[in-house]
This record gives C-alpha cells, structure tokens and sequence, in this order.
C-alpha cells in the first residue's frame, strides 16, 4: 500500500502556479482555462479559487512568477560581476533561459498582450520589468542610453526567438540581424 505525501500550502500554490504559467503561456490570460489548470496541479477549481481568489489574481501571480524567475536567472548569472560584464552574463542567462523553457517567451509575449487592456495586468507587468531594469542598472553602472540599448536588444531578440530567427536556418536576412545582435555589444559606449 503506498502512501500519499501531503503537500503544503506553499508547495500546492507552486504547483498551481507552475501548471499556471503553462496554461496561461499557450492560451493567455483569457484564452488559459482555471479548469485545466486545476486538474494539472491535481486539485479541485474550487481549491484553485481559494487559494487565489479569481483567475486574475492566478494570471497576475503567475505573471510575477515568470517574471521573477527571469530576474533570478539574471541574478545567478552575474553574481560578483558589475559593468559590461554583468551586462553580458544577464544576456547570456537570458538566452539560456528561453532556450531551455521556450514557454517563458510565450508567457512574457502574454502578458505584454494583456498589459494592453487591463490595468492590474499591466501594473504587475510594468513593476516587474522595472525590477529587471532596476537590477540592470545597479549592477552594470551603465548610463540611461547605454541601458536602454541593452533592454532593446533583449526585447529584439524575443521578436526573433518569436518568428524563428534564432534556429539552425535563417534567411540572409535574418543571419545579418542575429550578426549584428552579436556584435553590436557596446553596452558601455
């Protein structure tokens, strides 16, 4: 006979929210079903709705979450590092990232997407990014400029992770942008 190990609080709402960010990357904030999402952490969607309330509440946790976990890649990755070298360490883990959970991508491409048309959304999303940027900014010293080329290359590269110009075969054009992604590194101009 086995038995069943009882998960805590904690460790339910990390399972939701993992099934969560799953539904809510393929489908997004209105498309995503509270019902799939319950079934995949293995509870009820009455639980589901105890533990957060409404499936706002659930998009803008999981919102925070994908976010968070970016920052702490980020964070990992430039641990002792400050100036342009942080700056590339913060890249690199960035590119890691997506590369191993493409289902990142899809989650921030979402909530950018529901940023547009709610405010609670929108909110979390900015603060969240402003986190990532505040993080940037201590890290590297970098100058406004110097930073904002930095966070538009990341934005760049999810458009091109998005339409598949990060694969094995690219038009010219599209090898000729990767090229210019790679070497334009001048974050400390």
């Amino acid at each position: 006979m086995t038995t069943a190990t009882r998960q805590t609080a904690d460790e339910r709402r990390e399972a939701v929210l993992e099934a969560a960010g799953r539904e809510f990357a393929k489908h997004g904030f209105h498309g995503a079903s509270t019902d799939a999402i319950a079934r995949s952490a293995g509870i009820s969607q009455p639980y589901l709705f105890r533990l957060f309330g409404s499936k706002k509440e659930l998009y803008i946790a999981s919102v925070r979450r994908c976010f968070r976990r970016t920052l702490e890649a980020m964070q990992a990755a430039a641990e002792g590092l400050r100036g342009d070298q942080a700056l590339q360490a913060i890249g690199d883990a960035y590119a890691r990232l997506l590369a191993e959970d493409p289902s990142m991508l899809q989650a921030q491409l979402q909530a950018w997407a529901a940023a547009l048309d709610d405010e609670d959304v929108r909110a979390a999303a900015r603060d969240a990014f402003g986190d990532i940027y505040a993080y940037t900014e201590r890290v590297s010293g970098a100058t406004p400029q110097t930073l904002a080329r930095f966070h538009a290359t990341g934005m760049l590269l999810n458009v091109m992770a998005a339409i598949g110009l990060l694969g094995e075969e690219i038009e010219p054009w599209g090898e000729r942008l990767v090229e210019g992604c790679r070497t334009g590194h001048e974050w400390a101009a």
